[in-house]
C-alpha cells in the first residue's frame, strides 16, 4: 500500500529539497557576501532590484527585523503594486511595464553610481526586459551584479528583449532558488495546472544566507552592522535606538547617492 501524502507533506518536502539546492550554492553565496561587504565598508551601497513578486526578496534584505543599512532597495510600484489586481494600477499593466525597453535607464538615473557598488537583480524566469536591462547598466558602470533566479524556469522561457538575451547574461554570479519551471510545485487530483510555487522559499533562503555573511564580514573588520531588532531581544529602549541609527546611516548612503545622480 503506498503511503499517501497530502499536499502540505509534498509541498514541505519539495521546500526541504530546495533547501538543499541552496546549500549547495555556499561557495557563490559567500562570493557575493564578500563584494556586497566590501560595498558597504567603502560606504557605497548594494543596490537590490526586483520586479513583480520578487519584490518580496528586495524587500526581505532590507528593511525588515534582522536587516541593516548598506543596501538600496529599488522598488517601483508601477511594477510591483498587485493589491488592485484590475482596474487602475492593475496587475495587467505592471506586467505591460515590465517589459518595456528604457525603463531600466530612467529608474538608475536618479542615482550616482560607482564602480564601488555592487547589486543583486532578482528575476525567477531572468527573462522581462527590466530586470535584464538594470543588470546591463549596472555592468556598463562597472558593478558587480549578482543574478537570483530559477534556473530550471529561466532554461524552459524565452527572453522578452528583442536580442534574446536572458538576465544570466548581464551576471558576474548566478544563484539559483532551485524552484521548477513554472514556478508552482503541486499538482492536485481534478486540477490540469499546478499551484504552489517554491521561488520565493529559496528565494529568501538565499537572501537571509546573504545576510548572514555579510554581517559576519562587517563585525570582523570592525563595523558591525546596525541590525533592526526586536525590543523582546534587546529592550525597548536599545531596539529604538537601534532603528533610529539604521535609518540615520541608511538616509546618509542615500544622500550620497543622490548627491551625485547623473554624474559619470
Amino acid at each position: 500500500m503506498t503511503d499517501y501524502k497530502s499536499p502540505t507533506d509534498e509541498y514541505v518536502d519539495k521546500c526541504g529539497a530546495i533547501i538543499e539546492i541552496v546549500r549547495k550554492q555556499k561557495t557563490e553565496i559567500q562570493r557575493a557576501a564578500q563584494w556586497f561587504a566590501k560595498s558597504i565598508l567603502a560606504g557605497r551601497m548594494v543596490h537590490v532590484f526586483g520586479s513583480g513578486h520578487s519584490r518580496i526578496m528586495v524587500e526581505e534584505m532590507w528593511p525588515r527585523y534582522g536587516s541593516f543599512p548598506g543596501f538600496n532597495p529599488i522598488v517601483e510600484l508601477s511594477l510591483t503594486y498587485h493589491n488592485n489586481v484590475v482596474g487602475a494600477n492593475g496587475q495587467r499593466q505592471a506586467m505591460y511595464l515590465e517589459n518595456v525597453s528604457g525603463l531600466a535607464e530612467r529608474i538608475l538615473r536618479n542615482f550616482g553610481l560607482s564602480a564601488t557598488d555592487s547589486a543583486l537583480i532578482v528575476s525567477s524566469s531572468g527573462c522581462n526586459v527590466v530586470p535584464i536591462e538594470m543588470a546591463e547598466g549596472f555592468q556598463k558602470q562597472g558593478i558587480k551584479t549578482v543574478a537570483l533566479v530559477s534556473l530550471q524556469h529561466l532554461e524552459k522561457s524565452t527572453s522578452k528583449r528583442k536580442d534574446g538575451r536572458k538576465l544570466t547574461d548581464f551576471a558576474d554570479i548566478v544563484l539559483d532558488t532551485g524552484a521548477p519551471a513554472g514556478d508552482s510545485m503541486i499538482y492536485v487530483d481534478g486540477l490540469d495546472t499546478p499551484v504552489s510555487p517554491g521561488s520565493t522559499v529559496g528565494g529568501i533562503v538565499i537572501i537571509n544566507s546573504i545576510k548572514a555573511e555579510v554581517a559576519k564580514l562587517l563585525a570582523a573588520a570592525g563595523q558591525p552592522p546596525k541590525v533592526l531588532t526586536a525590543g523582546c531581544v534587546v529592550g525597548s529602549a536599545r531596539a529604538t535606538e537601534l532603528f533610529e541609527d539604521a535609518y540615520d546611516e541608511h538616509a546618509h548612503r542615500m544622500a550620497e547617492l543622490y548627491k551625485h545622480a547623473g554624474k559619470k
